[in-house]
C-alpha cells in the first residue's frame, strides 16, 4: 500500500515536471485567450460582425474542449495549466 501511494505521488510529480514543455499546455493557454478575446471583442461588435464573432467563439470552445479532453487524458488538469500561467509569467517579469 505505501508502494502504490509512492508510485502514484511519483508518476505525479514526472507529469508535472514535464508539463512546461508540453505544446498541449500552450495550446490550451493559447486557446484560452483567445476564447477570452473572442467574447470581449463579441461585445462590442455591430452588425455582420456580431455573426462572426458568434462563430469564433463556438469554433473556440469547441477546440477547448477538445484540448481539455485530452489534457485531461495525459493526466494534466487545468490547476496544474493555471500554475503553469502564473509561473511562465513571474520568470518574464
Amino acid at each position: 500500500m505505501i508502494y502504490e501511494k509512492y508510485i502514484k505521488e511519483n508518476n505525479f510529480f514526472t507529469k508535472k515536471e514535464n508539463i512546461p514543455n508540453s505544446e498541449l499546455v500552450k495550446s490550451i493557454i493559447k486557446t484560452r485567450e483567445d476564447l477570452e478575446n473572442a467574447n470581449k471583442n463579441f461585445e462590442f461588435a455591430e452588425g455582420e460582425l456580431i455573426d462572426y464573432y458568434l462563430y469564433q467563439i463556438k469554433a473556440t470552445q469547441s477546440k477547448y474542449n477538445y484540448l481539455l479532453k485530452k489534457a485531461k487524458q495525459a493526466g494534466i488538469f487545468v490547476s496544474m495549466v493555471d500554475d503553469i500561467k502564473i509561473k511562465s509569467l513571474d520568470e518574464a517579469m
